[in-house]
């Protein structure tokens, strides 16, 4: 099992989630984070006054999947969050050694 992590565009959430439920994935968790990469930022002017925000709205999408689904999640969120402009974010595949279903004890990838 693989835990695919992926920080994209706010507006891109939608459009990944459904590129991802037509692939079978049947759960994920989506949080609102704050960050900055390669892009440092960026200015804006509030009253008149112009103002530096060091870290910009962005959404962390966690998805577990099994091994064999893992290229195609990639490749999904990869087309779905790309804009081709700075700050589209970025795709993590970390292995995930268990995982177990609260309410029924299930493990591994029935968990899932």
């Amino acid at each position: 099992m693989k835990l695919v992590m992926a920080v994209i565009k706010p507006f891109k959430l939608d459009e990944v989630r459904e590129a991802l439920t037509e692939l079978g994935v049947q759960g994920l968790t989506a949080s609102e984070v704050k960050g900055y990469g390669r892009q440092k930022g960026q200015t804006e002017i509030y009253r008149g006054a112009e103002y530096a925000v060091s870290f910009l709205p962005k959404v962390k999408v966690e998805i577990v999947v099994e091994d064999g689904q893992v290229d195609a999640v990639v490749e999904a969120i990869s087309r779905q969050a790309n804009t081709g402009r700075i700050g589209d974010g970025k795709i993590f595949v970390i292995d995930v050694l268990s995982a177990m279903r609260i309410r029924t004890g299930e493990t591994g990838a029935e968990a899932l």
